[in-house]
């Protein structure tokens, strides 16, 4: 079972003494202190995103009872190891114990709103808060023990918790420091923060303590979570995305499921809640043998989708144009060609669940969304009710990266508890409707098209990148809940969300003279939203191939091509890394290495990628024997959590580039189970090896999903040297290979 609070949250604030911190800031200066103390620079830099939009002073950090510590982040686990970070730059600052910080994660009304956990900003925005907070914090707390000690700053030591004059004859906790009483104040800069050759924890891989209890498969996530009383409910989904509800026969529910205790009808919104859950599956298959609906308009034939996308997308907006691209190609060779990306899923392992309960006052809600407080706009626009009325707590799910089924789960719960007061109401989805109702990846186009010179360097670079939005996640517009679509009084969507994930990394890191990048946008037949990397996984897996080809075509090796067009250090540096960690690897015909880079968004991580693959010449089948990275993050904060991270990523990304495609026919998707949209096992998973460039002295990046975009190109270049065969359309399949 899972661990829920012991107390109320207006207890806890009333109760506790907490320093609250929020604050401006500029680089860094030395802090000259007592050498017994641990060394202090001065920063001064910018304030990281999740504070420097606030006004007012936020709660980052508080003192307990027993004086240890509590940090609160607005940012979910979704197995990043967000919590374990954060608690490491929080007892470095403190100069405390592990132990002797909780870390407490998204809930509103009590950890900050940060927002969405996504574009990996965990790290630089939760985490550094949370730095700077804690160091501030130390820093008061010195204060304040020199005064009620009678004693000067420079002859105490702050260390695991306790103030303690050097000569030892006065010590105090944090919380004695406090008296109950709460230290509100706004920092000012600049704040002492740790000397980075001091730490203690920061850097070093802590492995986090959720792990074993998922090897040992305790009760962990939502899905396992229970309540006393707790009842069941399903959603009996529409036959297609625009259908309607016609007819509706319940009757004979009760006799056919004993443990029946409400059907909720509104418009097309139908959902049925039970004492047992397995009664609420029969329930729903019972009314789904009773029910008519309108019949949602046909998508396009699958073959003809591509040619589709075009056809319905808007005229094309600029969004780089350097130099002339025009003028710069008269007179040298120019190349082009064009690659796809079908529509992918998220593939939760678990599918959606949500838990509500309406007390009758204040709706409470427990989901595994990745934006709590931008899910409570969202249904708090769908239900008409009071934001303030609505207390969401974050609960971890067996998911994954990006705008899964979570809300909607969760809208589903809220709907059907706010017609049965007092009880908590659980949905759990079902595969099939994860599989067909999810908002999946958006399906790209790529024209890619480049100037050479007569030294093979390249003069001029056209991105045209077709896509729908990448992210259509709750927030203040109700209608991005599937939910509101279907009610009584449906909402419609206000806007088509963040278009511009579509051109991430669209426009190469390369040093190029002469580029543009054009978006064609489209509405297309899907629905769609954030997908762990964006459109950046397309992007990359475009440019990245034809740079192999165009390597290729001036007779020069794939790594040196690349490193010839680039002008950045760090970059510079991952691709040696890749290049000198697999040059020991043998190859046995059929087989190929394959490179591929790209620095996340252009503006955080690098990776350099390297697979090894085989392919069987007579059945197309492709094995991924090995891969490896290159990855500079800057300030590496967790090592054993970023190498976590990075693997993952390689592996789904390798799943995505070699097995994974939304189909659909008529009006119906079709890839509704592991069979008909088939997923890496675990027999298929190859060897992973990173190697991390730690830079404690450049800000910490996060690295959910640095590794995802170069693993496919890396992929596709792969199997082209072991086969000969270049593929332009993910996935890469043995038919495709054979062709």
């Amino acid at each position: 079972m899972i661990e829920l609070p012991k107390t109320s949250r207006r207890k806890f604030l009333k109760n506790l003494g907490y320093i609250s911190v929020g604050f401006p800031m500029l680089g860094f200066a030395f802090l000259n202190q007592d050498p017994e103390m641990a060394a202090r620079v001065l920063y001064n830099g910018n304030l990281p995103g999740s504070m420097r939009n606030a006004n007012q002073i936020n709660a980052w950090l508080r003192v307990m009872e027993d004086g240890s510590v509590k940090v609160f982040s607005g940012k979910v686990e979704l197995g990043q190891g967000i919590r374990m970070a954060i608690c490491q730059v929080a007892a470095e600052e403190l100069d405390m114990e592990l132990d002797q910080v909780e870390v407490h994660l998204a809930e509103t009304g009590l950890t900050p709103d940060e927002g969405y956990t996504a574009g990996s900003g965990s790290v630089p925005n939760s985490a550094m808060s949370a730095r700077y907070a804690a160091a501030m914090a130390r820093k008061k707390l010195l204060e304040l023990a020199s005064k009620k000690l009678n004693t000067p700053e420079s002859e105490l030591i702050l260390y695991n918790g306790l103030v303690k004059t050097k000569n030892g004859s006065q010590s105090m906790n944090f919380a004695q420091l406090l008296e109950g009483a709460q230290l509100e104040m706004e920092v000012t800069k600049p704040v002492p923060v740790k000397v980075k050759s001091g730490y203690r924890y920061v850097g070093k891989a802590i492995p986090r303590k959720d792990i074993p209890k998922m090897v040992r498969a305790e009760e962990i996530y939502i899905q396992d979570l229970r309540f006393p009383g707790m009842l069941h409910a399903r959603v009996l989904r529409p036959a297609g995305y625009q259908s309607k509800l016609e007819k509706l026969d319940d009757s004979g529910l009760g006799s056919a499921v004993s443990g029946l205790v409400k059907t909720v009808v509104n418009g097309s919104f139908v959902g049925v809640i039970t004492v047992r859950e397995y009664e609420a599956v029969k329930a729903v298959d019972f009314l789904k043998k009773r029910s008519q609906w309108s019949e949602s308009p046909d998508f396009p034939r699958q073959e003809n989708m591509y040619s589709h996308l075009k056809e319905i997308a808007d005229p094309p907006q600029q969004i780089r144009n350097d130099g002339n691209v025009n003028e710069a190609n008269n007179g040298i060779s120019t190349y082009q060609a064009s690659y796809t990306k079908p529509y992918l899923q998220h593939g939760s392992i678990g599918p959606g669940c949500g838990i509500a309960m309406f007390d009758g006052d204040i709706l409470h809600i427990w989901s595994h969304s990745q934006g709590i407080y931008p899910m409570r706009r969202a249904i708090s626009g769908m239900l008409k009710m009071d934001q303030e009325k609505i207390h969401v707590i974050s609960v971890p799910g067996a998911g994954c990266f990006g705008h899964s089924t979570a809300d909607d789960a969760a809208a589903d719960a809220a709907i059907l508890a706010m017609t049965l007061p007092g009880k908590h109401i659980r949905v759990q989805w079902s595969r099939e409707d994860e599989h067909t109702w999810e908002p999946y990846g958006s399906s790209m186009i790529l024209d890619l098209k480049a100037g050479l010179d007569s030294q093979g360097k390249i003069q001029t670079w056209t991105t045209d990148v077709w896509t729908d939005t990448h992210s259509m996640r709750p927030d203040s517009d109700p209608a991005t809940l599937l939910d509101t679509r279907y009610l009584e009084s449906p909402a419609q969507l206000k806007g088509r969300g963040y278009l511009g994930g579509g051109h991430r990394n669209a426009d190469p890191y390369y040093s190029i003279p002469n580029m543009q990048v054009n978006a064609h946008f489209f509405n297309g037949p899907l629905r769609v939203s954030s997908l762990r990397s964006l459109g950046s996984y397309g992007t990359i897996f475009s440019i990245e191939s034809f740079m192999d080809e165009l390597a290729e075509k001036e007779g020069k090796d794939p790594i040196e091509f690349r490193l010839t067009h680039l002008e950045d250090p760090r970059a510079i540096e991952v691709l040696k890394k890749i290049k000198e960690t697999t040059n020991s690897a043998k190859l046995n015909d059929g087989e190929g290495i394959g490179f591929a880079f790209s620095r996340y968004k252009n503006t955080t991580a690098y990776a350099a990628v390297a697979v090894h693959v085989a392919v069987d010449t007579k059945s197309g089948a492709v094995k991924v024997l090995k891969m490896w990275a290159a990855v500079d993050v800057g300030e590496i904060i967790n090592m054993d959590g970023i190498i976590n991270q990075l693997e993952g990523g390689m592996i789904q990304a390798a799943s995505w580039t070699l097995k994974e495609e939304v189909t659909f026919e008529g009006n119906k998707i079709t890839s509704e189970d592991w069979d008909s949209y088939p997923i890496f096992r675990f027999p298929e998973i190859p060897e992973v090896e990173v190697h991390m460039i730690n830079r404690p002295e450049e800000a910490a990046e996060g690295g959910g999903e640095v590794s995802m975009p170069p693993t496919g190109a890396a992929i596709a270049n792969a199997v082209y040297k072991a086969s000969g065969k270049r593929v332009y359309d993910l996935p890469i399949t043995p038919e495709k290979i054979l062709s």
